[in-house]
């Protein structure tokens, strides 16, 4: 080892031994007789110390040739700092250098590799291999690694085998867009890459491989954003001869295991909600339980009372934002313009306003008497200081609005802490859902999913009402994951596809592998994936997941550092069989 110690590794205790680290030059300091050099590697930063006349001339001559991210060799003596810092674990202790060594020099970074960088975004992308010298960017892969570790070790002790998927698969109609590869071996024909193993690990459970997990890069081509990239992670499980309650325990033990392991926290019990539950109250599929606000519905009280918006509007609900009765009407035309911006698309906010002296007010007093007004506040058991906020429309729509002003006055209220963590099990979800564009159902999860049994024999006459055996697990308002039990039987699997519109022949040219192989003695089995990326973007408090992912892509799907994608030579396309215009 070209090393002794690394740089975050010396203590008090330390003093007197010789030493010998490695690493880069953070920075120097060069106060004439006194050059002190704080030197970096991946487990902290040790301060260097040369002396006029005590270090040799040639070693500081050497030091004063040094630049910011050169790599070098520093040997010498450990002692005691007179001038501690309390702010690193090294902070009581530097080395006194005899030897030092340039292992090789580097250009000046284009951006500041220290924890509040001057480097933007795009920059620091482009140069990714300087942006993971950061600390914080380190810790945040340490915790991955920490993640991805405590889940093995978790399923290890389960009893699951980690089995390998293929990644070069076929392509399936439903879904995101496909990755796709061309062959050259087989031309005009081509594979994709997986968006996910579903497949693969139902196959395994045929196999009678009992319990599967994988942690495994999947791929869906589909538009970017914060959470989102071209290629990301899952923890991907499945289990045979299990029903639904046994994959929620397994797997919530699983959570509650990474948030001792990773985060110090003992979770508690994971609480159950049903996808109805979630859209009457929160007006989403993965509600942020981290604060109330529930929605309450108000068209028994508000309709035919001569307010037009309110007579012709499906559905009338709203939200109590507690102890904000004192906004004044410069805010409350704030927030009034903030649902209306097509992001929204609210056409209004209606506001009752429940003053501290007893009062109560409206922007909709000239159609409602106090009593009217009253009755709405008891919907919500609203209190002296308290703001009702109202919106109306069309049903799913009025809900999704009404979702994101919630989340917008929990973040405004200070509501939604990063460091508070909230796990729910949303459970029951529609197994289908209708496009009109398409006039057809599709499979709200994917059409491998299996009903609840007592909803089978809506299958024929009311599809929309069949509800699937499903379960996502949300966390702090972000979908972490989910899964399902599954279709084993190569009847009620045909069936599914027929509703989805495939014809006999379409299901075996997709599928047939699949149906074929529930005839050889397919066990029941269920199970989930958990999004790794999300979940360790969530551990840390950051918004976007790219931060916890190495060499990520940026909001177009490209990776700027290596310049990818990029065109290829004729000749290749040529061996390929492809044509570009």
């Amino acid at each position: 080892m070209l090393r002794t110690h690394t740089c975050g590794q010396l203590r008090l205790s330390d003093v007197s031994q010789g030493a010998t680290l490695c690493g880069w030059v953070q920075k120097v300091r060069d106060k004439g007789g006194m050059i002190w050099i704080d030197l970096r590697d991946r487990y902290g930063i040790t301060q260097l110390i040369f002396e006029e006349g005590k270090t040799a001339p040639e070693v500081i001559a050497t030091v004063r040739s040094l630049g910011r991210e050169y790599v070098i060799s520093a040997s010498g003596t450990v002692q005691e700092r007179l001038s501690k810092n309390d702010k690193i674990e090294t902070g009581d202790i530097e080395i006194n250098v005899t030897r030092l060594e340039i292992l090789n020099p580097a250009k000046l970074p284009p951006f500041l590799i220290e924890d509040e960088t001057d480097g933007g975004d795009e920059l620091r992308m482009k140069f990714r291999y300087l942006d993971l010298r950061r600390n914080s960017v380190r810790q945040n892969l340490v915790l991955r690694h920490k993640v991805a570790q405590q889940t093995r070790q978790y399923l290890d002790s389960k009893d699951f085998i980690e089995v390998e998927t293929p990644v070069l698969i076929k392509s399936t109609p439903e879904g995101a867009r496909d990755f796709v590869v061309p062959s050259r071996m087989n031309p005009g024909e081509f594979y994709a890459l997986p968006q996910s193993p579903q497949t693969f690990k139902q196959l395994l459970m045929v196999s009678g491989f009992d319990r599967y997990y994988q942690i495994v890069k999947c791929f869906r081509d589909e538009d970017l954003r914060a959470d989102r990239q071209p290629e990301f992670t899952q923890i991907d499980c499945e289990m045979s001869f299990v029903k639904q309650e046994d994959v929620l325990n397994m797997f919530e033990g699983l959570i509650r295991h990474l948030f001792k392991t990773v985060k110090g926290i003992d979770l508690a019990e994971v609480p159950r909600m049903t996808w109805a539950d979630a859209m009457k109250y929160y007006g989403s599929d993965k509600p942020d339980t981290r604060f109330g606000m529930q929605f309450s519905e108000l068209n028994d009280l508000v309709k035919d009372k001569g307010f037009q918006v309110f007579d012709d509007a499906e559905l009338v609900v709203g939200i109590n934002a507690s102890g904000c009765a004192e906004y004044t009407r410069k805010q409350l035309d704030e927030l009034t313009e903030w649902v209306k911006r097509p992001q929204i698309g609210a056409k209004g906010l209606v506001y009752i306003r429940l003053n501290a002296d007893g009062t109560i007010k409206s922007s909709v007093d000239k159609f409602y008497s106090e009593a009217d007004l009253r009755a709405i506040a008891d919907r919500f058991n609203a209190q002296a200081g308290d703001l009702i906020l109202i919106l109306s429309g069309q049903k799913a729509k009025a809900r999704k609005q009404l979702n994101e002003l919630r989340l917008e006055m929990g973040s405004r209220l200070g509501l939604r802490k990063p460091d508070d963590f909230k796990v729910l099990w949303v459970l029951d979800f529609p197994l289908l859902e209708y496009s009109e564009e398409e006039d057809r159902w599709f499979a709200m999860h994917h059409p491998f999913t299996a009903p609840k049994p007592e909803d089978l024999p809506l299958l024929e006459t009311d599809p929309g009402s069949v509800r699937a055996n499903a379960y996502d697990m949300v966390l702090n308002g972000t979908e972490l994951g989910g899964g399902s039990v599954r279709i084993f039987q190569k009847e009620l699997q045909g069936k599914m596809f027929e509703i989805l519109g495939f014809t006999p022949e379409e299901a075996r040219k997709q599928f047939g592998f699949l149906l074929e192989a529930f005839e050889y003695g397919a066990p029941p089995h269920a199970g989930l994936a958990f999004g790794l990326d999300r979940l360790c973007s969530l551990f840390g408090g950051a918004d976007s997941i790219r931060d916890f992912i190495a060499f990520p892509k940026n909001n177009s799907g490209r990776d700027v550092m290596i310049d990818s994608p990029s065109t290829l030579h004729e000749e290749q396309l040529k061996e390929l069989s492809i044509q570009v215009r």
